[in-house]
């Protein structure tokens, strides 16, 4: 636990505490073990506390996706695409399930992230994708 160097009247002792619990301390005096009453009871430290401290502002929302323009939709993980569920062409509204994605045994659906057309649909069926591949595009 904790290690000491006492030298009393020239003679030098090393100590180690091995435990405290309540007024009693297992403690080893040059290699000699011994338990020892102590004249007040030591409190064992308490476990610190974490707090967060409050946010001065409040956190700001998301930019909304901006409606124009080619969005990519990317994988978020790294997996196998189980199911595709649009083609090209399509019309595609905002948290429409676009393909099944199975990562780490789980399938997760991936959403649109605006309404729009799909443009290309970049993987098939059956591929394997890393994270941040390009899934399709949406105009």
């Amino acid at each position: 636990m904790r290690q000491y160097s006492f030298t009393i009247t020239g003679n030098k002792y090393s100590v180690d505490i091995k435990s405290i619990e309540e007024n009693i301390a297992e403690i080893e005096v040059n290699g000699t073990s011994y338990q020892v009453e102590l004249g007040k009871e030591m409190k064992a430290p308490a476990t610190p506390k974490l707090v967060r401290s409050a946010p001065t502002t409040p956190p700001k929302a998301p930019a909304p996706m901006s409606s124009t323009g080619v969005s990519l939709v990317k994988a978020p993980l790294p997996g196998t695409i189980l199911k595709v569920m649009v083609a090209p062409g399509a019309t595609v509204k905002r948290e429409q399930p676009l393909m099944v994605l199975e990562a780490m045994k789980m399938e997760n659906n991936i959403l649109a992230e605006k309404d729009g057309t799909i443009k290309t649909i970049k993987v098939n069926e059956g591929d394997t994708v890393l994270q941040g591949d390009t899934l399709l595009e949406i105009d």
